[in-house]
């Protein structure tokens, strides 16, 4: 059983444990911030953790914003995890929906307010504080190596070349990540399942400039038109993906998974209201919610612009109009195979007069992680130890695409601790995670590595 000496420590550490969380909430790492910010944020994170007694370092590969390495060494004999986080942050737009200003954190009602709060800042330096309760009271118990890179909010598009490179210096046992929240605010979760995704970028192209409406309507092709007809077909009237072969190699979850989904309660009323809904209609018709959200994948336009957009009325037929396309993908399905087919869908539905172009910005696939693995058995045992409640075996809806590269690539199941709340505003204005949250995770983090010692 995990001593309490490091919730101690924690407790009389709290304020400046606060107080540091706050410098680096204020550090703008989004992408659209500037290369110095990402730096100084990693030379945050490295001193931070050469403070606390680590051998850290900056390493670099080429386009990618730096990562940070850091590596304590208690025995050859004891078991070595490896502790991987994010410390960019989606763009903090739009701001005038911000209660406070994204990158000046504030408390309000004991949770914490500022981008990077909850994802993935707060929870990373849970870790963190976890880690150094353990140095300060009985010792960590196992050798423990930590990764914390830049671009994982636009899909870690140099993480596969990064982990190839430095195979042997991140060699471990178990990996254990905490970018996920639980799957309900009084229901502690661990998620066994992550969706992939692909997000792409649709361009229709017409006249070389925005014609007159009156002088060319009727002549010339309108490309917001073609788009918003080619989104549209996408989908039928069920909500189903019409794209060939969208469906065809997905991995149905097994009985046993479907039976425990039966146990979890899903008040759609409540969290539909949540939202200002009167409940959810999204996605395919006839798939029950929780398969939508978990095992079932989706398309969606996340945007789309062309021609006029401000106040009154402009009489053009606009030159070009885009859109982002975003989808989440299931286990089975490969992200190569679906974006080839909507290709050729977007081509086949082109009508004459417009060129189309589809660009893919980003992909990744599913991942399913055991949950009878020591290691997995750790984790929900840290996680009733810091929550006083046995945790629930869930899968997520989001996607975090290197997961499923540490599998591919070193034969790595992470431990998914998640320490936040559904509702904390991830990706939204006015992001939060509640304070004592942020401390029930570091006791479990310190928890789990003293269990994995023992």
């Amino acid at each position: 059983m995990p001593t309490n000496k490091p919730n101690a420590y924690l407790a009389a550490h709290r304020d400046e444990n606060l107080a540091a969380l706050f410098e680096l909430l204020r550090i703008p790492t989004s992408i659209k911030d500037a290369p110095q910010d990402y730096n100084r944020c990693a030379e945050w994170l490295r001193d931070r953790l050469v403070a606390s007694g680590f051998a850290a370092e900056i390493l670099t590969t080429p386009d990618a914003p730096p990562y940070v390495f850091a590596e304590y060494h208690t025995s050859d004999t004891a078991p070595t995890v490896l502790l991987y986080g994010h410390y960019d942050v989606q763009p903090p737009d739009p701001l005038d929906e911000w209660t406070t200003e994204p990158y000046d954190p504030q408390v309000r009602d004991g949770k914490i307010f500022a981008r990077g709060a909850a994802d993935d800042k707060g929870p990373l330096f849970a870790h963190i504080i976890g880690i150094e309760a353990l140095l300060q009271t009985i010792g960590l118990g196992v050798n423990l190596k930590v990764l914390f890179e830049g671009e994982e909010e636009i899909g870690s598009p140099h993480i596969e070349s990064f982990l190839t490179e430095h195979r042997e210096k991140l060699r471990a046992d178990t990996l254990v990540i905490s970018d996920t929240a639980f799957y309900a605010s009084d229901l502690p979760s661990i998620s066994v399942g992550l969706r992939g995704m692909m997000g792409v970028e649709i361009v229709c192209t017409g006249a070389d400039r925005d014609v007159h409406s009156g002088v060319y309507g009727g002549l010339v092709a309108n490309p917001a038109n073609a788009l918003a007809r080619i989104i549209a077909d996408m989908t039928d009237d069920t909500g189903r993906v019409t794209i060939d072969g969208f469906y065809d190699d997905i991995i149905p979850p097994s009985e046993d998974e479907l039976n425990s989904w039966a146990q979890v309660e899903f008040d759609e009323q409540k969290r539909a209201a949540d939202l200002g809904l009167d409940g959810f209609h999204g996605g395919q018709r006839g798939v029950d919610p929780l398969h939508r959200n978990w095992a079932h994948p989706t398309l969606d336009c996340s945007g789309i612009s062309g021609g006029h957009a401000g106040p009154g009325v402009k009489t053009i037929i606009p030159a070009r109009a885009n859109a982002i396309i975003t989808m989440r993908l299931v286990p089975g399905q490969n992200p190569d195979k679906i974006f080839a087919a909507l290709q050729q869908f977007v081509a086949d539905h082109t009508p004459r007069g417009i060129t189309s172009e589809v660009t893919l910005h980003a992909a990744g696939r599913a991942a399913l992680f055991p949950t009878d693995s020591p290691y997995a058995q750790a984790g929900a045992a840290a996680m009733q130890q810091a929550f006083g409640k046995a945790p629930a075996w869930v899968r997520c809806g989001a996607s975090i695409p290197i997961t499923e590269v540490f599998q591919r690539t070193m034969n790595l199941d992470p431990v998914m601790l998640s320490i936040g709340a559904p509702d904390d505003n991830v990706h939204s204005p006015n992001e939060k995670l509640d304070i004592d949250m942020l401390y029930k995770g570091a006791e479990m983090a310190a928890a789990f590595y003293q269990i994995l010692a023992d």
